[in-house]
């Protein structure tokens, strides 16, 4: 079993409002959430108005699976969110 850790940091320029951030960030729950080998989670930065921070946990049979995981989550954040990804970070447990 292979477990990763993957950290997603966004920059939300021009927002105004946590209701305007939570448009903008909307539905990575609904997303990602109801994938079975996927959880994930709003883990910091919940507070501000131009920034949000998103952690999403992946488990697999093998390492090459949850990478891969990893990989297709970042690639779908990038063309369906309205924010700019600042920092990614993998870990693998």
């Amino acid at each position: 079993m292979h477990i990763a850790i993957l950290t997603l940091t966004f920059s939300l320029p021009g927002c105004g409002s946590l209701k305007e951030k939570r448009q903008r960030m909307g539905g990575l729950h609904a997303r990602f959430g109801d994938t079975p080998s996927v959880a994930v989670c709003e883990s910091g930065e919940r507070d501000r108005h131009d920034a949000s921070e998103w952690t999403f946990v992946m488990v697999g049979l093998s390492k090459r699976e949850v990478e891969s995981q990893c990989s297709q989550i970042e690639e779908k954040i990038e063309s369906t969110v309205d924010a700019r990804v600042m920092n990614v970070e993998r870990e693998f447990v």
